[in-house]
C-alpha cells in the first residue's frame, strides 16, 4: 500500500502530465488537403477548423457534391492527423512522466 505521500507524488505528476498535454493541444496545428490540393483544411488540437483554402478551379465545375466530399475528405484526415499527434504526444509524456507501480 503506497503512503500518503507516495500518492500525493502520484497526483502531482498527473497534474504535471495533464498541464503538458493542454499545452501540447493549444499548440498543436496540423492541415490536410484533398483532390491534389484542391482544398486544404487546418485543423488544430481541440480539433476546430482555423483555416480553410479552396482552389477557385472547384468553383469552375460548380460541382457542388464534390466540393462537398473534397471538404469532408480534408476535415477528417485532419482530425485522424490531430488524432495521431495526440496519441504519440501521450505515448511520450506517459513514458517521461515514469509513475511508480501504484500496487
Amino acid at each position: 500500500m503506497k503512503s500518503p505521500q507516495q500518492l500525493q507524488q502520484i497526483l502531482k505528476q498527473v497534474q504535471q502530465f495533464q498541464e503538458q498535454l493542454q499545452k501540447q493541444l493549444d499548440d498543436l496545428i496540423v492541415e490536410s488537403s484533398a483532390g491534389g490540393g484542391m482544398i486544404s483544411v487546418k485543423m488544430n488540437g481541440q480539433k476546430q477548423i482555423i483555416g480553410v483554402r479552396i482552389d477557385p478551379e472547384v468553383f469552375a465545375s460548380k460541382d457542388v457534391e464534390m466540393l462537398q466530399d473534397l471538404f469532408m475528405a480534408a476535415a477528417n484526415e485532419a482530425s485522424r492527423r490531430v488524432d495521431e499527434q495526440l496519441a504519440s504526444q501521450v505515448g511520450n509524456l506517459s513514458g517521461a512522466l515514469n509513475l511508480p507501480n501504484l500496487t
